[in-house]
């Protein structure tokens, strides 16, 4: 009985396992490259260093996958997930590594990884000071605080750009929107499951017969090459980074608790607090890896929940695979260089669709909120507001202290922080009536 199922649930072939692992793979490949790409792209990274980014991260995501599906009496949730690297941290490293350099920007990600290590144990107990309408609101901000960012990249990545918004980039942008959502109308099976991928790679295509793409950083990437540790530099450190990375580290705790009780419900396989802590600590071992190798955190794809329940296939088996073809492919540079040269436009396209899809799963969490009760409809106005708010206009904390502003210009900091706050203290006020 054990050696053809896990837990009652059906075994698959190593073949068929390979290739819903490759499936796996694709599906969240595009997500988790996207950050990479952001990030380097707006710090100024050479081609080179942007390469190393992209591979690195390819790889982490490996280990990081690799170290929830085995329980141990310290890590792993023991479920179907896949990792890859935060979308909420973006906009957070762009201020840090943009205002404090790379090296705090490192420095923040293990001191965060650091306490999501620390912290597991109480977390998992104290998850129901975290219902929809904090779950929902954050996922929400996150979502629709990153739109603008895609906004930017649509129109060619830099808006004092004299070819912002050229006729060029909004007809790569529009055709790589245009053909994401078509596959997600027509589309079917594992097809409709990667048309962010095929869509980013017909604007590719069309990007290129438009003359606007140069392969020598492909050219020039060497075939091997292996994550090296300080790959930047030695971290440093200073404690507004790190609140900030904390405060949205808590963030990726939530949005991983939700996955987690997803999978849990579609694969039958109940999980304890226990279960919960283990998955925090490994998410907590990722990213202080993350920090010292220099890519990136890393959380629970959503994205991969929906994977599970198109295939069926609810063991871990194929989880396996998906984790050995990153390592695979984030040994292999001159793939990781294949990213790097998709256009702004492109990235833009996709983001504008992905980043709209997570808002509406805030929403659609959010539709598990009683509204009669005004606390709710407060929490939730409150936190989006502020959370878009400071997004369009972060100017707005110039006049406080650089490091406040760090925080405080972080819509998703901002929004969340206040979505926590004001729950537990309407919380706190019902008690005492």
């Amino acid at each position: 009985m054990q050696n053809s199922s896990e837990n009652g649930l059906k075994q698959v072939s190593h073949g068929r396992s390979a290739i819903l692992g490759f499936q796996h793979l694709l599906a969240m490949y595009s997500g988790d490259v996207i950050v990479p790409l952001l990030i380097g792209t707006f710090l100024h990274l050479s081609a080179a260093q942007l390469t190393y980014l992209v591979s690195a991260d390819i790889f982490m995501c490996g280990i990081a996958t690799l170290l929830q599906l085995k329980k141990t009496p310290i890590t792993g949730i023991g479920l179907p997930v896949v990792l890859g690297c935060a979308v909420q941290v973006v906009a957070p490293l762009k201020s840090i590594g943009g205002t404090l350099g790379l090296g705090y920007m490192y420095g923040a990600i293990i001191i965060s990884g650091l306490f999501v290590f620390l912290i597991s144990g109480l977390f998992s107990k104290i998850r129901k000071l975290f219902p929809p309408v904090v779950t929902g609101s954050l996922i929400t901000i996150i979502g629709f605080s990153l739109v603008p960012v895609a906004f930017q990249d649509l129109g060619g990545g830099n808006a004092a750009a004299k070819t912002f918004g050229s006729a060029n980039n909004l007809i790569i942008g529009f055709s790589t929107m245009a053909i994401i959502i078509l596959i997600n109308i027509f589309g079917k099976g594992f097809f409709k499951s990667i048309s962010v991928l095929v869509g980013m790679a017909c604007g590719t295509l069309i990007a290129y017969m438009m003359g606007m793409i140069s392969f020598e950083s492909v050219s020039q990437a060497s075939w091997l090459h292996f994550p090296e540790p300080f790959y930047f530099g030695v971290p440093k450190f200073d404690w507004s980074a790190i609140v900030t990375m904390i405060l949205v580290s808590l963030t990726t705790m939530v949005e991983s608790t939700g996955v987690f009780l997803a999978l849990s419900d579609i694969t039958g396989k109940k999980i304890s607090s226990k279960d919960l802590a283990r998955g925090y600590r490994s998410e907590g071992i990722a990213a202080m890896l993350g920090g010292i190798f220099n890519t990136f955190p890393y959380s629970t794809f959503s994205e991969n929940v929906g994977v599970v329940q198109l295939s069926g296939i609810k063991t871990k088996r194929p989880i396996y695979y998906a984790g050995f073809f990153l390592l695979l492919l984030g040994l292999l540079p001159k793939v990781g260089a294949f990213a790097t040269v998709i256009p702004s436009p492109v990235l833009g396209g996709a983001m504008v669709v992905m980043f709209g899809m997570v808002g509406v799963q805030g929403i659609r969490i959010l539709q598990q909120v009683d509204f009669n009760d005004n606390n709710n409809l407060l929490i939730v106005a409150v936190s989006i507001g502020f959370g878009i708010g400071v997004t369009v206009y972060p100017g707005i904390f110039n006049a406080l202290p650089q490091a406040a502003q760090i925080i405080l210009n972080n819509g998703i900091v901002v929004g969340g922080f206040l979505a926590v706050i004001m729950n537990l203290a309407f919380q706190l006020l019902n008690k005492n009536k």
